[in-house]
């Protein structure tokens, strides 16, 4: 018997800056998630893989305007109407709830939208997919207590586990911060035996846990498929995607063969450090216009004004007057109030 192969995803955060009735003119990165999540599910298209699982936050908040889930769904309908089981987990950002979920009513989709397990045939493995949506305080409730009632299909060849939550030892941002303990991680001992791997959503940076933070071995490995595009400048240094997974039968739920992150085209993220320390606005322009020419014409870049600048200065560095200078290709922003050091407020 081959192995059974799965698609991993997660965080595809669908409706990032997306504006019903936008009122600037400019790129908006809603399209970047949209084109992400597509490819990520072409191989599950070509009959690659046997099963699909989405770890949760699908959307990026609870309010998303109900063309844009239309359109968000409609790559994982796709899917399901070409036979492949489709499984989701509902995430902290969907407030573990789906929208429209009457648009997800198909036999080859199932949605985690309580504790429970589904059994289906793939790959010609019985495989056995037992999960919940995100949890609040999962480590005070207890993941024993989450599944308390929820059946165990002894005879599956396959058992995997799907959350979106935060697991201890899981790493992210630039400064590599690990989650240790809190009410919201969940501790390596609050693992289940019988399970092939755990699949989640909500860490961002891709990732595989085997070792608890005491290196002893996890009961089985936690595995992070990670955001498919960058949602802050915390993850401009890492690469986004998806995993493809094999598990083989063992008699105890499973095991995991292999594990690939497959990458994709996410924007690059760049900081725009300025210094304006003796410029004049017009200067200002001048080094800004010459220093965003040197970077990728399809970037999202951040400005951060270093020094004091004077009055004139922080009035001519506008949202608007970035986007100005910067081809429409380009994402541009400058945070409010925190990034320019002075007593002069950009708004």
């Amino acid at each position: 018997m081959r192995p059974l192969r799965l698609l991993l995803l997660a965080d595809t955060h669908i409706g990032f800056d997306c504006a019903a009735r936008p009122r600037v003119k400019r790129r908006r990165r809603g399209p970047d998630f949209l084109a992400n999540l597509t490819e990520a599910l072409e191989p599950a298209l070509r009959g690659e893989v046997d099963v699909v699982v989405h770890g949760g936050d699908y959307f990026h908040r609870p309010g998303v305007p109900d063309a844009v889930v239309r359109d968000g769904y409609r790559p994982l309908l796709e899917v399901a109407e070409c036979g492949v089981p489709v499984f989701i987990v509902p995430g902290n950002h969907e407030r573990s709830r789906m929208p429209l979920p009457l648009l997800l009513v198909h036999p080859n989709i199932r949605v985690f939208d309580r504790p429970r397990a589904f059994s289906v045939r793939a790959g010609g493995h019985r495989l056995q997919m037992v999960g919940f949506p995100n949890i609040r305080n999962v480590a005070e409730k207890g993941l024993a207590r989450v599944f308390a009632g929820v059946p165990l299909d002894e005879g599956a060849d396959v058992r995997l586990l799907c959350m979106h939550q935060a697991f201890a030892g899981a790493q992210v941002g630039a400064q590599d911060y690990t989650f240790r303990f809190g009410a919201d991680v969940v501790a390596a001992e609050d693992l289940p035996t019988g399970f092939a791997a755990v699949l989640s959503g909500h860490i961002h940076r891709a990732q595989v846990l085997e070792e608890s933070l005491d290196g002893s071995p996890l009961r089985c490995p936690v595995i992070y498929p990670g955001s498919v595009e960058r949602t802050s400048y915390a993850e401009r240094e890492e690469a986004k995607g998806y995993a493809r997974l094999q598990f083989a039968a063992d008699g105890n739920g499973g095991r995991l063969l292999d594990a690939e992150f497959v990458p994709l085209p996410a924007r690059p993220m760049l900081a725009l450090p300025l210094h304006v320390r003796g410029l004049t606005a017009a200067s200002v322009e001048a080094v800004l216009r010459d220093r965003i020419a040197e970077l990728p014409q399809d970037a999202i870049v951040r400005v951060q004004v270093l020094g004091s600048p004077e009055a004139d200065i922080a009035r001519a560095l506008t949202a608007a007057r970035l986007r100005k200078l910067a081809p429409p290709t380009m994402n541009i922003d400058m945070p409010r109030g925190r990034t320019m050091v002075g007593r002069h407020r950009i708004d």
